[in-house]
């Protein structure tokens, strides 16, 4: 039997979609990017979906299948490291600085495991540990759940024009990632 072929994407977030759903599909964040895929539902259908751009599925969101039934998207448990101590924002702001994606708990920061991150971030006292659980990072200055300026999907040019639209908190979001190196040098080293 072929796959049931997808080509809609419900979002998730209080619209109802996944009230409506009749099977599941776990994924992994990095699972979660896709544009046209093969996945595996609870159930064991397999779904082919074949979407016009490349998106980042939300747990929560529902694929709408061709016959009309919705499959909902859930967050798959994987290798995390979860982070506390003392000084946690400035631990985020580490993490942020290298574009990693991060889950802002009010105790914890959460990552995807990486050895390098994790030898910086103990290094600045913070507190380590390995967890298996699922991971819906922060979105990024968009509202998306990536925050690496290719993956907006051409949005990034949405954002340059700030005015009056109430925006009141600071967009952190960096569009120049060829910069980073070289933004902090010139505080290093006072001159006469």
């Amino acid at each position: 039997m072929s796959a049931m072929k997808a080509f809609d994407v419900l979002p998730g977030g209080g619209s109802g979609a996944t009230d409506t759903v009749s099977d599941t599909v776990a994924l992994t964040y990095d699972q979660r990017l896709v544009r046209r895929k093969k996945l595996m539902t609870a159930a064991g259908e397999a779904i082919f979906l074949d979407l016009p751009q490349t998106i980042s599925l939300q747990a929560g969101d529902g694929i709408r299948l061709e016959d009309g039934r919705v499959i909902g998207v859930v967050a798959a448990e994987e290798a995390l490291l979860a982070i506390t101590g003392d000084t946690v924002t400035r631990y985020a702001w580490h993490i942020g600085n290298r574009h990693t994606p991060c889950e802002i708990a009010p105790d914890r920061l959460i990552i995807q495991r990486d050895p390098v991150l994790k030898a910086m971030l103990e290094q600045l006292g913070a507190e380590v540990h390995d967890i298996i659980a699922p991971f819906s990072p922060e979105g990024g200055a968009y509202g998306h759940g990536r925050t690496m300026g290719h993956e907006h999907g051409g949005h990034e040019h949405m954002g340059h024009v700030h005015g009056d639209h109430g925006h009141d908190h600071p967009h952190t979001h960096n569009h120049d990632h060829h910069h980073e190196h070289a933004h902090d040098h010139s505080h290093d080293h006072p001159h006469d």
